[in-house]
């Protein structure tokens, strides 16, 4: 409230931000604030030690990275994709002044919903009728449409792999070129490299698995001999391509396993795989944070001993001109 006798202004209200955190959730956050209710602190009033009052305290509202916010309207108010980033939500209504009448006005009562982005860690990549609707339905949670035409899966699905330590893995699936035709399972490979070159080169770098669906046909195990027999020497095989058709680089698999999911063979050793594969690559990637984080040490450190040094070489030249 303002001071009318002095012309004294009160505190402006404080605002309320949703602030992205790495480590958060949105469990950890509706554990921690079950009322899901956020009120910024009012603004000091105009007192006279102190004519203009302080701005009342923000309130924060800490969110996982990857947030989108939106109204009740269903309006995007913005996206949070980095730590430490943060979005206006409601702000603090002004303090009482000479046009409010010395009265405080109300601040922004809101009403927001939280939507987080997931991010699969597996994606899984086929041409239509390959069996990866089939397959997704076997080794996760997911009920994807099935039938025996190209296309029944027209948009991207999700699917949750629950292992026994309680560790959870997204696979997602979706398609490439429509454009299919019968082909071998080599020249598959070959294509499906070269789209996914196509689509994003930085996707070949990631670790890759291959699993070799429909073992439960006729002479399947013969064409899987022969597959085997082509991916140990690929390029021995490349004349059989247009050029144009031929990835700058073939794709080397960590693991190849022979599944089928109408009978579920393979369908679990595919799933250790997938395990031991997003385990092995977090490890690596910890390993080079790690090896960052001990160079910027190493270099931070450097600097400070060289700094004193520097400092005595030009106190001991001001002595010489002395």
């Amino acid at each position: 409230m303002g001071y009318p006798r002095l012309g004294g202004e009160g505190g402006k209200g404080g605002d309320v931000w949703v602030v992205a955190h790495n480590k958060m959730t949105l469990k950890q956050l509706k554990d921690k604030y079950p009322m899901k209710r956020f009120v910024a602190g009012e603004g000091a009033n105009s007192r006279v030690s102190a004519l203009k009052g302080s701005k009342g305290k923000d309130c924060e509202i800490p969110v996982p990275v990857g947030i989108s916010v939106t109204d009740e309207n269903g309006k995007i108010i913005g996206e949070l994709n980095k730590e430490k980033e943060r979005i206006l939500v409601a702000e603090g209504g002004l303090g009482g002044k000479l046009f409010t009448n010395f009265l405080p006005l109300k601040g922004q009562k809101r009403v927001i919903h939280l939507d987080l982005k997931l991010i699969a860690d597996v994606g899984l990549v086929g041409f239509p009728n390959a069996g990866k609707s089939s397959l997704l339905s076997q080794i996760s949670h997911a009920k994807p449409a099935i039938a025996d035409y190209a296309f029944t899966t027209l948009k991207p699905e999700l699917g949750k792999i629950m292992y026994n330590d309680f560790k959870q893995v997204d696979i997602s699936g979706f398609q490439l070129s429509s454009q299919t035709q019968y082909r071998t399972a080599f020249e598959t490979i070959i294509l499906l490299t070269k789209e996914l070159e196509l689509y994003k080169e930085e996707v070949q770098t990631k670790p890759a698995l291959l699993a070799v669906n429909k073992m439960d046909l006729p002479d399947a195990q013969d064409k899987f001999r022969v597959l085997m027999k082509q991916l140990q020497n690929p390029k021995d095989f490349l004349h059989l391509f247009e050029k144009n058709m031929i990835p700058a680089r073939t794709m080397e698999f960590q693991h190849i396993i022979p599944i089928s999911a109408i009978t579920r063979e393979g369908i679990d050793e595919l799933k250790n795989c997938i395990r031991k594969s997003l385990d092995e690559h977090a490890n690596q990637e910890n390993d080079a944070y790690h090896k960052k984080q001990l160079l910027n040490l190493q270099v931070s450190n450097t600097v400070s001993y060289s700094e004193p040094q520097s400092k005595n070489a030009l106190t001991s030249s001001r002595m010489d001109r002395i």
